[in-house]
């Protein structure tokens, strides 16, 4: 995503239209460039990329759309420190070693030559002087060195900088109303996977066979507005691009150019609107906990059979989807959630869906680092099975309650 400052909107009233770019010749050729660019800059420093990005932007007008190109290019990177030892370590013994002699250029020669064989035969391989000399502040961003570029086309990157600048409209938001129409049931299964892995607060209403409504509370609702939650909903967004009909509205909060006062604004958004999510229609893993439980499950055996496809719970103002479903030869079939996060209000909100949705194939794994106390649950009238776990939940521990 972009960062405020590269944001482009225009307010008509109170409503907020973000810039989006055309995707013709001249858009594409610009996109092309920076794209070179960065092919190009690979094994260099990120302060060389960074010289070659300025020259590229010069002094257009249209630098704003050429510096939010490359930002999102740079998410695309990987950075590294390249130094024979950790850059800290390496200066302390440049140093301590430059300590013993008087400065001089001669000197400071004769001391990197003798680390380099020192640390030649420490780490059995060779080291040069020139390694000490460019590793001794690798560690500085400007130092860092491009090792990985996943190119994307030159249509990819136009399309993510037009999402990018949508979803900036909702850093501010301070509610969201969101209608997802009669869809295929999976195409919701997805959406609310989602609103589950970024931890968005929704009041949810309806059922699969006539669609549901969605209230999500924005950032600026918060007792204290969050920009890491208006991040969390804007991530949201790509995610509801893989539903085919959804309609929503939102109330923004936004600062006046003029008079700098906080005031309203509105935007609204549908299923026609020709944007592109960069998100993969697959499902995600709300966490890498569930992931690793599943990359485990995967290597045992057991007459029990993982299921990632779980069937929507309805409860009011929610609905619930556990992490698995365990199902055996013989029909029997258990529901497993996963309970790691610890944020209170998640836990409050979490062990409430338990309560509500009133099952009694459910079973709970919950993090023995949950101060659930703390955070007002009540384990005692929970009508769940149960498992603690540690670091990771195995597989045994699971089974041990299936059978």
């Amino acid at each position: 995503m972009l960062p405020s400052e590269l944001l482009t909107h225009r307010l008509n009233g109170e409503t907020i239209t973000p810039k989006r770019l055309r995707i013709d010749e001249q858009t594409l050729a610009v996109a092309r460039e920076l794209i070179d660019c960065f092919l190009a800059a690979r094994g260099g420093t990120q302060g060389q990329l960074d010289s070659q990005l300025q020259e590229l932007e010069g002094d257009s007008p249209d630098y704003r759309f050429k510096r939010g190109l490359a930002h999102l290019l740079k998410s695309a990177c990987e950075f590294e420190v390249v130094s024979p030892l950790e850059p800290p370590l390496l200066r302390e013994r440049v140093f301590s070693l430059s300590a013993l002699s008087v400065p001089s250029s001669p000197q400071s020669c004769q001391t990197l030559d003798t680390l380099a064989l020192q640390l030649s035969q420490e780490l059995e391989r060779e080291v040069l002087p020139a390694h000490i000399r460019e590793g001794l502040y690798a560690d500085l961003a400007e130092n860092k060195v491009l090792m990985e570029f996943e190119e994307p086309t030159p249509e990819q990157l136009l399309h993510k900088y037009n999402l990018s600048q949508v979803q900036g409209v909702f850093y501010r938001a301070s509610q969201l109303v969101l209608n997802a129409h009669r869809n295929v049931p999976g195409e919701y299964k997805l959406l609310f996977r989602y609103l589950k892995l970024f931890q968005l607060m929704a009041y949810i209403e309806g059922d699969a066979d006539h669609g549901f409504t969605i209230t999500i509370d924005g950032a600026t609702s918060l007792f204290k507005p969050s920009t890491r939650y208006g991040l969390a909903i804007a991530k949201m967004i790509p995610a509801l691009l893989h539903v085919t009909k959804w309609s929503l509205s939102a109330t923004l909060q936004t600062r006046d150019f003029y008079t700098n006062n906080w005031k309203t604004g509105k935007f609204s958004l549908d299923a026609n609107c020709g944007l592109v999510s960069h998100y993969p229609p697959g499902k995600p893993y709300d966490s890498m906990l569930e992931e690793a439980f599943a990359s485990r499950w995967e290597s045992l055996k057991s007459d029990w059979v993982l299921e990632r496809e779980v069937d929507l719970i309805p409860i009011p103002g929610s609905v619930m989807i556990p992490d698995f479903r365990l199902v055996h030869p013989d029909g029997r079939s258990l529901l497993l959630e996963i309970v790691g996060y610890w944020r209170p209000e998640y836990l409050q909100k979490k062990f409430s869906q338990v309560r509500r949705a009133e099952r009694d194939d459910l079973i709970l794994a919950i993090s023995e680092r949950l101060n659930l106390e703390k955070a007002g649950v009540n384990l005692t009238d929970v009508p769940a099975k149960i498992i603690w776990f540690k670091d990771k939940l195995l597989p045994k521990a699971v089974l041990a309650v299936l059978d």
